[in-house]
Parts: C-alpha cells; structure tokens; sequence
C-alpha cells in the first residue's frame, strides 16, 4: 500500500511522556508507505455540544482525521481506564455527522504505563473502538511498562522487545489498512 496515512493520538499531554516516546519510535520506524503524524491534543477542550464554534485545535484535530486512512493510539492508563486527553479527542471526532471521521478506519493501539503497561485501558479503549467502528489489530499488543528500564534518560525508547513489538504492530495496521482498502 502506497501513501497511508496514519493519525497518532497520544493521550498523555506531559512533554516527557512515555507514551509520546513510543509514537515518536512509531514515527521512525514506519515501514515503507506509512507516514505517521502526531496530533497535538495541548488546546483541545473539552467536548461540550454548547460549544457553537469549534475551536481552532478542535478544527485541526478534525481536519486530521479527515485525512487519516488509519489511527495510532497511544493509551496512557488514569485509574484503571483511558486518559482524558485521548477519550476527549475521539469524543470530538466521533460527533461529525455519520461518525464519518473514524467509521470504517483501523487503528492500534499502543500504551506505556506502570505495573501492567495500560492493559486495563487499552481494553476499555476497545470497547469505545467498537462504537466508533474502528478496525482494531489484535496483535501483536504492546503494553509497556514505563518504569523497567524501557526507556533512557532522554526518554527514548531502549527496551528491544518493544521496539520489535512497536514495528511489528505498524506492519499489522498496514496489513490490516489493505484488507479494508480492497
């Protein structure tokens, strides 16, 4: 597949997030034909249907998604479930007429996090995928546990498991992207 266009969503806003070092490694090691850009959720309120007028970040984010063949979600885990900033971003999307900015598209799903790496949230974000009609990859899954010597004092992504996990999930979302482009 030539020219696929991946959206990444990172739900943790932090500057040195773990999360945003795993995209930033997605980014890198794109295989060939797969561009992947990272969204900036920093501006996006919170969704409000009072809110007439969209927000500039709110246009970006949806103009983004507009634009996206398929989505890379990066799932911090808050109390057991989906960060905010994240479930924010895909309430935003979601309210287009027809849900038309995710309906049919695939995704994966990637998360750093302690203990069990934002397993728990990674599965309640499946179940918000099923509403959006998102097309999830299965596996390989990549839960990271931030804080077992996965990452450098740079916070850059060191652990080699997961740097193979990360490139063969892109490989999968490609995969993937083909059987429901044809």
């Amino acid at each position: 597949m030539s020219g696929l266009k991946v959206l990444a969503l990172c739900g943790s806003l932090r500057a040195k997030s773990t999360n945003k070092a795993l995209v930033e490694y997605a980014i890198a090691h794109a295989p060939k034909g797969m561009q992947i850009e990272l969204a900036d959720l920093t501006d996006v309120p919170f969704y409000n249907s009072d809110i007439a007028t969209k927000p500039v970040a709110v246009e970006q984010l949806l103009a983004q998604c507009a634009q996206a063949d398929a989505f890379l979600l990066a799932c911090p885990e808050y109390n057991y479930s989906i960060a905010p900033a994240l479930k924010n971003a895909l309430d935003w999307a979601s309210r287009e007429p027809n849900n038309a900015l995710m309906a049919g598209k695939v995704a994966a799903i990637m998360g750093s996090g302690g203990g069990m790496g934002t397993s728990r949230a990674q599965y309640h974000l499946r179940q918000v995928c099923v509403f959006l009609d998102l097309h999830l990859v299965n596996k390989p899954e990549v839960f990271c546990n931030a804080f077992a010597n996965t990452f450098d004092a740079d916070n850059t992504l060191t652990d080699e498991r997961i740097q193979s996990l990360i490139v063969q999930q892109l490989d999968a979302l490609q995969q993937l992207a083909l059987r429901f482009k044809n």
